[in-house]
């Protein structure tokens, strides 16, 4: 992997202290932490240089939303990736975070494999999210914020298309994936067994065009599937 030119941003100084020695040490020479900010100016300013590769950033800025900073962020670099490292579990901000472009969404709480992980699948293209995070509720209600209902308008010619590839089935077990559920617990739900269930999830990925579990619960929130 060449050199990653990251900026760390987040309001505790500690926190970008430990990841800048984590990333300053041989384990991951690959990472180069060519900026921080403490605070949503700062960053807007560091960022706005354009020599930016990886954004790690917490959504937590005094006076700031920093998940509505993520598009304006990724306008000043476009081909910049972001990833949230955060201790907000709550799904309304997982959802927003990745509405609003981010590419991973790691907590705090994790070890640091997590962040490689997340890292290396961003910086590869795909998106990242860490385990036990949902995007959606635990039960099999849709749930919809203002932010989905608007995307459903300008989307909802190809939503209506996309969902009729879907069978039935399929359809029932996508909802299941966007609670996060696995293949077992899946199984158990819908009276199949697991390998029914793997079967029909590689064909809503190849029928809907994606590559990992977390690219596809993004596809089916930003197209209203689920």
């Amino acid at each position: 992997m060449s050199m990653i030119n990251t900026i760390i941003a987040d309001c505790q100084i500690l926190m970008i202290e430990g990841l800048t020695a984590i990333f300053d040490s041989t384990r991951n020479p690959s990472i180069k932490v060519s900026a921080t900010a403490n605070n949503s100016a700062d960053l807007l300013k560091k960022v706005s240089l354009g020599d930016c590769d990886l954004l790690i950033m917490d959504i937590n800025f005094p006076g700031e939303d920093g998940i509505e900073l993520i598009p304006i962020l990724k306008s000043y670099c476009p081909n910049m990736r972001v990833i949230v490292l955060t201790t907000y579990t709550d799904r309304k901000f997982v959802k927003r975070a990745f509405l609003n472009g981010t590419d991973g969404y790691i907590l705090k709480s994790n070890d640091s494999l997590d962040l490689f992980q997340g890292i290396n699948a961003v910086m590869e293209g795909d998106t990242y999210m860490s385990d036990g995070l949902r995007v959606t509720p635990a039960s099999s209600r849709t749930y919809v914020t203002q932010a989905v209902a608007n995307l459903a308008n300008r989307f909802y010619e190809d939503s209506y298309t996309m969902k009729q590839k879907l069978t039935k089935r399929e359809q029932e077990i996508l909802h299941l994936i966007a609670e996060s559920k696995n293949n077992r617990e899946i199984a158990k739900d819908l009276y199949i067994s697991d390998q029914t269930v793997g079967v029909h999830r590689k064909n809503i990925m190849r029928k809907l065009g994606v590559r990992s579990t977390v690219n596809l619960i993004k596809f089916a929130i930003e197209h209203q599937l689920v």
